[in-house]
């Protein structure tokens, strides 16, 4: 009997072993294009001054070089309204730098990229905020009753189509937590939202407890940026998803003048911010 079930097993593995294909796959490449983080925000009780912007190339998916910093482009940004323009300085790490910005709510600016010749543009208006009334804990707020969440409220304006962008770190993680929020049909009211970890019986730090630090802040955006990061949110959240549908491209604002066929990557975005620091109690 013993035999038998070790001739079971060879054969089993013989046929294991003789099934086995190796599969090359082969990963479209495609020529790289610029991507631009243009976040200009200005957080409430600072003069907004200091600001940059960061530019690079993607990169193949497989590479392990996952950054590819720009450095040889011209940045500006002109306040349309009143014609004031911003010369953003090279620091030569991919990073372009003012410290003479002036941020004015409902002013349109225009972002502008000379880079190999070719010119790049996006517009937007600067979208104001209102501030933070206050951070609350519970165990009450979120899906799991026997789990620390933390909200924030804020008074939303009347009769103002608003758009929002709430960002979440915890201290001590290193991507953020993004959720996009628009006032459709909550107008005039005092929102709120919360954050809550997801129960793991073996893991305490999977869940808030007394102590934990986290940094929360509320950003004003166009309607134009909420349709794109949305798409983003969603795309990240469904990229563990196997039955997912393939993600698009998302192209942001930044249009190129002289080729459109060569078109980049990521947004151009004025906002301002409030933000508060939690400790759970």
């Amino acid at each position: 009997m013993k035999t038998y079930i070790k001739s079971i097993a060879l054969l089993l593995l013989v046929i294991t072993t003789a099934c086995e294909d190796v599969i090359d796959v082969t990963v479209p490449t495609a020529s790289p294009r610029l991507v631009v983080q243009a976040s200009l925000d200005w957080q409430k009780g600072t003069d907004g001054s200091n600001q940059e912007i960061k530019l690079s190339t993607s990169t193949p998916y497989f590479d392990t070089n996952r950054t590819s910093p720009v450095n040889t482009a011209i940045v500006t940004v002109t306040n349309k309204d009143n014609g004031v323009v911003y010369n953003f300085a090279n620091q030569n790490d991919g990073t372009y730098a003012v410290t003479n910005f002036e941020p004015v709510i409902g002013h349109t600016y225009e972002l502008e990229i000379l880079y190999n010749n070719e010119r790049y543009s996006a517009t937007e208006t600067f979208i104001s905020v209102s501030p933070i009334n206050r951070v609350e804990q519970s165990v009450e707020g979120g899906f799991d009753e026997e789990l620390l969440d933390v909200s924030i409220f804020w008074n939303d304006p009347v009769g103002i189509e608003n758009y929002y962008l709430i960002r979440f770190i915890e201290s001590g993680d290193v991507v953020p937590i993004y959720e996009d929020y628009p006032d459709e049909f909550v107008d005039g009211n005092e929102l709120d939202t919360f954050f809550e970890k997801e129960d793991d019986d073996d893991d305490s730090s999977a869940e808030f407890n007394p102590g934990d630090v986290v940094e929360i802040s509320l950003y004003g955006i166009s309607k134009q940026y909420d349709n794109y990061i949305s798409l983003l949110i969603e795309q990240y959240d469904s990229a563990g998803d196997p039955f997912s549908t393939i993600p698009g491209q998302l192209r942001g604002n930044c249009i190129n003048i002289d080729n459109s066929d060569n078109y980049a990557f990521g947004y151009f975005r004025l906002s301002e911010y409030d933000t508060v620091t939690y400790t759970f109690q």
